[in-house]
């Protein structure tokens, strides 16, 4: 017999001495996990879940310097992403307990409450971003949660506050305002953060 038809063999053996055991109907035990199988014309068809894995074009860089600044695009969004994905999570909190307040006084303490625990937790790591950091993460907060760092300071905290952040930062360069565009000048940065969520990069 050859290579190839004992590993079928094996392998016919495996799955057969598994049916004995009592297993859900649509599964089969492989490796401490189920599998699910659909039979199809007498074919025996395993499902299994992958793990996705996106595919881009490898960059071509003109110059050393070009590939200086791709690195330390990589760099910047591997240190801010982290927040971003965080920011998400916390609104995604907010939201799911504004249910349950009643009153707008109830609400404005949780949120002050939430963003009290997020400053003692994270406040120091927060300032010692570059201004470069904090103009990704403000990119980065729009595109995972779909709101602009102004939209969010003024639901959670009023006008008045977006109003006097977003002045606080226009005097370093940035804007509160600043949204996500992935296809078109963040294509980039969007194909970064994915091959990032993936671990590929």
């Amino acid at each position: 017999m050859n290579k190839t038809g004992a590993i079928i063999v094996v392998f016919i053996l495996y799955l057969t001495s598994v049916s004995a055991q009592k297993l859900p109907e649509d599964s089969l035990f492989l490796h401490q996990n189920f599998l699910m199988r659909r039979i199809q014309d007498g074919d025996t068809l395993l499902h299994s879940t992958i793990q996705e894995v996106s595919v881009y074009p490898v960059p071509q860089f003109s110059s050393r310097r070009d590939l200086r600044r791709y690195e330390r695009l990589v760099y910047h969004l591997k240190i801010v992403h982290p927040y971003a994905v965080l920011a998400a999570e916390k609104l995604h909190e907010l939201n799911e307990a504004f249910v349950d307040l009643q009153t707008e006084r109830e609400r404005k303490q949780f949120v002050k409450q939430v963003e009290r625990e997020l400053m003692d937790e994270f406040e120091g790591e927060l300032r010692s971003l570059t201004i470069t950091q904090g103009r990704l993460l403000i990119k980065l907060i729009d595109r995972e949660t779909g709101n602009t760092s102004y939209e969010l300071l003024r639901e959670l905290r009023g006008s008045f506050s977006a109003f006097f952040w977003q002045a606080i930062a226009r005097l370093f360069g940035s804007n509160l305002k600043t949204t996500f565009d992935a296809e078109g000048e963040d294509q980039l940065i969007d194909q970064i953060i994915v091959l990032i969520e993936n671990g590929q990069i």
